[in-house]
């Protein structure tokens, strides 16, 4: 592995360097260097291909042009130390709860235009706003479900925020297959080292569905609302669903009958309590949004509005994204 880098002068550069500083391999990859000590730069190049042709067999690829290509994952794995990821793990979810307490002002009571904080304007006129969710009350109180915190280092090695992704965000299947994928390709870091694992994500996102039942129900039915097989991220809808144990539906399996959604079944119709939407807005209700819309179901708001069903992850509303590049974490 050594020499792989022998003539690598990145860490002469403005950018921050995850691996080297000017004084050679970073305090976290020293542990890491031993345990690949071994490896030649053929025996990497041949582990990069087997991961590519897996990849491919598995569909897990993206597409650019009409080509499709493996998803790009290198194979060398970057290290975040315990107490680094402490300090990130607290500052997100100190920024989701902020970010749930907004929305829930700016669809309800809107405190913070009556203090001067944002212009209501800002709010009225974005894009993402959507007046038909507004006065909504999620029956567990919550609206951010899943979040993507994209997060960056600045040339000083601090983690900054990119961008919050709370409408729809995506990629969390690639985390686990990635992770899968490189315990086969790289076993040595992972016999070696204390790594938290990634493979109960959804099991807690099954748990966190479930608590957005509507009142009253003990046993929710839990559907995964996909576009289809043609969206960029079918892939992922559907391990999810898989994994969760939970039925992959898309619009024309339901249907909304007195202000409740049914699924259609071989079995009849059964109730659906709650929906882990992959649609994006303007398709999700074509009596609300885009009359045209082959993807959503007829009456979906109204059922939710009704109490008798909770599609999370924006709970139709279309929360506005923001971007910040404050730290994660107050200093």
């Amino acid at each position: 592995m050594t020499a792989m880098f022998e003539d690598y002068s990145g860490a002469d550069g403005p950018a921050y360097d995850e691996m080297f500083d000017v004084d050679g391999l970073r305090a976290p990859y020293e542990r890491l260097r031993s345990s690949l000590h071994h490896l030649t730069v053929p025996d990497v190049a041949g582990r990069v291909e087997a991961l590519q042709a897996s990849y491919l067999d598995q569909g897990v690829t993206f597409d650019i042009g009409g080509e499709e290509r493996a998803f790009p994952l290198d194979i060398l794995p970057r290290v975040i130390e315990m107490d680094t990821w402490s300090t990130i793990e607290r500052g997100v979810q100190q920024r989701v709860r902020t970010l749930e307490a907004f929305l829930a002002d700016v669809y309800d009571a809107g405190q913070v235009f009556a203090d001067g904080v944002i212009p209501r304007r800002v709010i009225a006129m974005s894009s993402h706003y959507h007046r038909q969710a507004a006065g909504v009350r999620p029956p567990n109180g919550v609206r951010v479900h899943v979040s993507g915190i994209d997060l960056i280092r600045d040339n000083h090695g601090e983690f900054r925020v990119l961008e919050d992704n709370v409408r729809v965000p995506s990629g969390v299947s690639y985390v686990m297959t990635n992770r899968r994928a490189i315990s086969a390709a790289l076993p040595e870091p992972f016999a070696e080292h204390r790594i938290r694992p990634v493979a109960g994500y959804p099991q807690r996102l099954l748990a966190a569905l479930r608590a957005a039942a509507p009142a009253g129900v003990a046993d929710p039915t839990v559907v995964v609302l996909t576009p289809g097989v043609y969206n960029g991220a079918y892939f992922e809808h559907a391990l999810l669903a898989r994994t969760m144990g939970v039925e992959l539906v898309e619009g024309r399996d339901l249907e909304c009958r007195r202000g409740r959604v049914m699924m259609r079944t071989t079995q009849g119709l059964e109730q659906v309590h709650v929906i882990y939407r992959r649609v994006d807005d303007e398709f999700l209700d074509p009596v609300h949004f885009r009359a045209d819309s082959m993807l959503g179901c007829p009456g979906l708001i109204d059922a939710s509005r009704a109490g008798n069903v909770t599609p999370p992850t924006r709970s139709a509303t279309g929360w506005p994204t923001t971007s910040s590049s404050t730290p994660t974490c107050p200093t």
